[in-house]
């Protein structure tokens, strides 16, 4: 929700849906807040105005899955596996004159597997991308605590994340 605004101040629309309104896991939350910004920062940057992004978060029982799709300028086959890699990027050609480090989806990738997850991504060019998470259902022995469980978005590292598609916001 803290991205929202930005999102609509580009002429993009954001959608979010869920099959599940709680449900109580055991995760790192910097490090899928970190995720979740670096997908959604990539759908922004890929995005025309009059596009969309549909961010879905399904629960399959032993794990949850969280799909960004958006309807950008997708990715070529060939360079589909190649994105994940370190410093990997696609052509400039389809960047929009969005610089990158490169490193951001490679990161992503670390952080899921850092949580027992896959990620896998879908694309086809013209029609834009979607990048599905699977992160298993892990409970500990602890009982749960509200006050744990609180986790307020931390604006700087959503600054950190949209750093290259925006100055405004910082």
């Amino acid at each position: 929700m803290s991205v929202v605004s930005y999102v609509e101040s580009k002429g993009i629309n954001l959608i979010f849906d869920t099959d599940v309104e709680e449900k109580i896991m055991n995760f790192d939350a910097d490090k899928i807040e970190r995720i979740i910004l670096n997908l959604l920062s990539n759908s922004i940057k890929f995005t025309n105005p009059e596009g969309s992004i549909y961010v879905n978060m399904m629960d399959m029982d032993d794990s949850i899955s969280i799909s960004i799709k958006d309807t950008g300028v997708g990715i070529p086959d060939d360079k589909l596996q190649m994105i994940f890699e370190r410093f990997g990027q696609v052509d400039k050609t389809l960047r929009r004159n969005s610089e990158g480090t490169g490193i951001g989806l490679c990161l992503v990738k670390s952080f899921v597997e850092m949580h027992g997850g896959s990620i896998q991504v879908k694309s086809k060019v013209g029609e834009g991308s979607e990048f599905i998470i699977k992160l298993p259902d892990v409970i500990t022995e602890e009982k749960h605590n509200e006050e744990s469980s609180t986790y307020e978005t931390n604006i700087e590292r959503i600054n950190i994340e949209f750093s290259d598609i925006y100055s405004e916001f910082m």
